[in-house]
């Protein structure tokens, strides 16, 4: 067996739902995701505005609130990502049937969201006073909009949660690190529902932030064809935006309340590399998925499918490739869905959990569009391509890694 963690309580998942560029509901994204189409777009409108930017791609999500389902006041202190993360985390409390629920509200429901940062617009208008002196700009709901724990902040007033809050603002690990968190706070008997999760909405800066790095595609001719994950030509990421949401319960408690369980979260194993803020490390990333798996208390053998991190950067895709083969030692069925909607850092932990969950329930696993080539110092993995594929497994994984080196896995059991 994989390992000898002491196990509290058994944690399942009730409720999910994202806001990405695939859908937001199960049965769009999977007819998105069998069209094996990317949602990349040229931004026509930095060719004039961000001339010395290499990349001109994007996969923005046309996302606008309900006006009339949320009010003005509901919602002022919300920017874009807050807003996506309300939607997300509305329709799976709906899913969940803990919406409008008291229990919501007594102690022991909790939240743990996280974001790389908050709203950029706000942002601008609070730095722009240090350049302009001027602060008309600057309102009573500004800072709430930039700050970074303005998700976790926002929900918790929205729902009047009374229990803990978590805000891993952890660059591309911050959704799957507040699953973790989440998960070890109900295990541990603190609380008894947890809304987890992470989002981050779009901005030009997020794609200069990489584009100084040459870690983005400049593949700009070609918007469908990029970002390609493993290929040996790839040429680096695209930005994404979006939000993901997870509810987490005790076992015993969606099962007393007659809740429908869409998984179990069997494992999670966190690391951090210590040895540089940008440049991944193969053994600490190869820990995190070992220590998932110990606390699963299963073998690699046992987990049918992994849905990678998969950035298209040169170095990322073979550090993490390697790390992973060196951990299950065999050709593990693997994709990755930035290859359809860009990175959606802090979204992207919450949204491929998700994924993976609705997939292990479905019986099928979507392919890695744009591979043609694998890169031969990728490691030996079963690359999912063509039309995907028919797998039936109990258990999948679900890998995140971020600036800071902070490494993350996570581990979703089928409920028969």
């Amino acid at each position: 067996m994989g390992g000898t963690v002491e196990k509290g309580r058994r944690v399942v998942v009730t409720g999910g739902s994202v806001i990405s560029a695939l859908g937001s509901d199960w049965p769009t994204v999977l007819k998105n995701l069998k069209a094996k189409k990317n949602f990349v777009r040229y931004m026509h409108e930095w060719d004039d505005k961000y001339p010395l930017l290499n990349s001109r791609l994007a996969c923005p999500v046309d996302f606008a609130i309900d006006g009339e389902k949320y009010s003005r006041k509901q919602i002022r202190g919300m920017g874009r990502i807050a807003q996506m993360a309300l939607v997300a985390t509305d329709a799976a409390l709906a899913e969940s049937g803990l919406l409008g629920s008291e229990e919501l509200t007594q102690g022991r429901a909790g939240i743990a969201y996280g974001s790389s940062i908050g709203s950029v617009d706000p942002l601008l208008e609070m730095y722009s006073m240090l350049v302009t002196n001027d602060t008309s700009k600057l309102g009573t709901t500004t800072y709430i909009k930039a700050m970074p724990q303005t998700c976790a902040a926002n929900l918790e007033v929205f729902y009047h949660l009374t229990g803990r809050i978590i805000t891993p603002n952890v660059a591309c690990a911050s959704g799957s690190l507040a699953i973790g968190y989440a998960y070890e706070t109900i295990r541990a008997g603190t609380q008894d529902i947890m809304i987890a999760g992470g989002a981050d909405e779009f901005s030009a800066m997020h794609t200069a932030t990489f584009d100084t790095m040459f870690s983005t595609t400049t593949k700009n001719d070609t918007p469908d064809q990029t970002p390609s994950a493993y290929d040996v030509h790839r040429d680096g990421l695209v930005i994404g935006e979006g939000a993901g949401t997870l509810i987490l319960e005790d076992y015993e408690h969606a099962v007393r309340r007659g809740a429908k369980v869409l998984a179990e979260v069997a494992g999670f194993g966190t690391t951090t590399d210590g040895t540089h803020i940008t440049s991944p490390n193969r053994p600490t990333i190869a820990r995190a998925l070992q220590l998932a798996i110990e606390d699963a208390g299963i073998d690699p053998a046992d987990i049918g499918y992994v849905n990678t991190h998969g950035t298209a950067t040169a170095a990322g895709d073979v550090c993490e490739s390697n790390a992973t083969y060196d951990v299950f030692r065999r050709a593990v069925p693997c994709s990755t869905v930035k290859n359809y909607i860009g990175h959606t850092l802090g979204a992207c932990g919450a949204i491929e959990s998700w994924l993976s969950i609705m997939m292990m329930n479905e019986g099928w696993f979507f392919p890695n569009i744009n591979l043609r080539e694998v890169d031969p110092q990728c490691a030996p993995l079963d690359y999912i391509t063509g039309d995907g594929r028919e797998i039936s497994t109990r258990y999948v994984m679900n890998n995140n890694f971020a600036f800071g080196g902070i490494n993350t896995s996570l581990i979703f059991k089928k409920i028969d």
